[in-house]
């Protein structure tokens, strides 16, 4: 979050074309309520654990590059990568937007997740800049950490909502809100009209934490945008669902919401607070320490991973997601679930089921998978969502070839799950990496396995040609096995000459919609 004082203005040079057309004043339009759906999908518990894996990971940016993530520093462009990089690798269309700004190049990173009504778009958005004088982990690393795991949470859940959903992440908010101002000013009028809500998410992490949500009625008069009403309502529905009290914040153009509301788009979002200092009031409502600040280490160095309130990260994740999920329209998919597994925890996978494995090394396991890439090449992936997956050896080793899949076959098999009558669908994420010593002998397959035999549901051979690994989804009509009992077995092998291939799979799920 800036401050109250801002930086000296510089000139603004735009170095991209815009990313839509379109010129001219914008309309308000506040947005539409959620279609009636017979059942809604209901918004996922976002994990701290995930929330805090992000956080960790700005902090090594940051300490890889002098101590910062700021404008213009390498730090803030790897911090954009990494977010980049986790976000292509499960689904989404992503766009590095640049500008110029103080002799300095700056980026935006748009996401959007595909699907959804293009005229009605619900946007999610913190800025990723620190300040120079530190790694930004509060500020806001938090707010960029819960946009990206809920974006994150999305793919997880293949939601199918019916407003289009799209993230951001702002470049040089600290220097005067640069970024997000440049990307809705060259938005063009039609483009920004079929923007109906943004969620600004900036410092909910702070170790003395208030909770604030942005003054959508205006009922501490400085109201925003029409619709913006809405969306205050709904993060204080979900937090008086937690019994945490919320009060307002004004919108006094502290922060990216204000490239927004200046063109009359319904903005909301929530904040724990800055260098303001707690009064005995608010401690009263919070906990805390009264007679501090919410931040004490706001715009300085000592803003680390150790500068984080574990409850107020965890809970404004789940805010998050509760708003995104209920102002989208989230209906449910078609079906019934009526198995999920997303390696978090185990539930029962066993490795080398009939000890006929003969892989001498980067054998099948449920873990958290480093990613490893050789000449440009990505060759394993971390998981397609939270930290685990199966992979063929999780650990990236000393070198790329260290712990990939070698000698042979490697096998895993779930437990056993009964599947009711019905029409079912089995759906997965899964990838396959090779470079071009591998052969159509290398291979990645996944089986169903009942009483009576099996069903082959993937099978990917490899070839003599370099194949960067991407996560995909697989999807197969099991409705054969309704009513039995049956088990998941996933193979992987570098049958040939000695060659490298990774293999993971992630996100399974089996659904009854008849």
């Amino acid at each position: 979050m800036r401050s109250r004082v801002l930086a000296t203005a510089g000139a603004v040079t735009l170095t991209l074309a815009t990313l839509f057309s379109g010129g001219g004043a914008a309309t308000a339009s506040a947005p539409a309520a959620p279609a009636a759906q017979a059942r809604t999908a209901a918004p996922p518990d976002i994990s701290l654990a995930n929330l805090k894996a992000h956080l960790s990971q700005f902090q090594t940016i940051a300490n890889n590059n002098g101590g910062t993530r700021a404008h213009g520093r390498p730090g803030y462009r790897a911090s954009l990568d990494y977010v980049k990089g986790r976000l292509d690798a499960v689904g989404y269309t992503t766009t590095i937007q640049s500008f110029t700004y103080n002799g300095a190049t700056g980026y935006n990173l748009i996401a959007d997740w595909p699907g959804g009504d293009p005229n009605q778009v619900l946007m999610s958005g913190s800025h990723l800049d620190s300040v120079t004088a530190g790694p930004g982990i509060n500020d806001n690393g938090s707010g960029s950490a819960a946009v990206l795991e809920v974006a994150l949470a999305v793919a997880r859940e293949n939601l199918q909502p019916s407003k289009h959903l799209r993230f951001g992440w702002w470049g040089a908010e600290e220097l005067g809100l640069i970024g997000s101002n440049y990307y809705t000013s060259n938005l063009g009028a039609t483009e920004r009209a079929k923007i109906k809500g943004y969620l600004n998410y900036d410092m909910v992490g702070s170790p003395n934490p208030g909770y604030f949500t942005y003054d959508g009625d205006g009922s501490s008069g400085s109201g925003g945008p029409a619709g913006s009403a809405e969306i205050e309502n709904t993060f204080r529905a979900y937090f008086t669902s937690i019994n945490v009290p919320v009060r307002d914040t004004a919108f006094d153009g502290r922060s990216d919401y204000g490239g927004f509301i200046r063109y009359g788009i319904a903005a909301g979002g929530m904040f724990t607070g800055a260098e303001g200092i707690k009064s005995s009031a608010q401690a009263q409502l919070w906990g805390g320490t009264a007679g501090q600040a919410f931040d004490r280490c706001y715009h300085r160095s000592c803003d680390t991973t150790a500068n984080i309130n574990d409850p107020a990260l965890d809970r404004h994740g789940d805010a998050l997601a509760y708003t995104v999920w209920t102002l989208a329209g989230a209906g449910q998919p078609p079906g019934e679930t009526v198995y999920t597994d997303d390696l978090e925890t185990d539930k029962g996978w066993t490795a080398n089921p009939a000890s006929s494995d003969t892989a001498t090394a980067g054998r099948f396991e449920r873990g958290t998978s480093q990613a490893t890439t050789s000449s440009g090449t990505s060759l394993q992936l971390a998981a397609a969502g939270g930290s685990n997956s199966l992979v063929t050896g999780a650990s990236a080793g000393a070198a790329v070839g260290d712990n990939d899949l070698d000698g042979g076959v490697t096998s895993i098999q779930s437990g056993e799950i009964t599947l009711p009558a019905g029409t079912l669908s089995l759906s997965f994420s899964w990838y396959l990496g090779h470079l071009n010593n591998a052969s159509s002998t290398d291979y990645v397959r996944v089986r169903v396995v009942g009483s009576g035999g099996s069903t082959t549901v993937l099978n990917t051979a490899g070839a003599a040609s370099n194949r960067s690994a991407s996560w995909q989804t697989a999807t197969a009509d099991i409705s054969a096995y309704a009513g039995q009992s049956v088990r998941i077995l996933v193979d992987a092998a570098d049958a040939g000459t000695a060659s490298l291939v990774e293999a993971g799979i992630d996100n399974i799920k089996i659904t009854k919609s008849g």
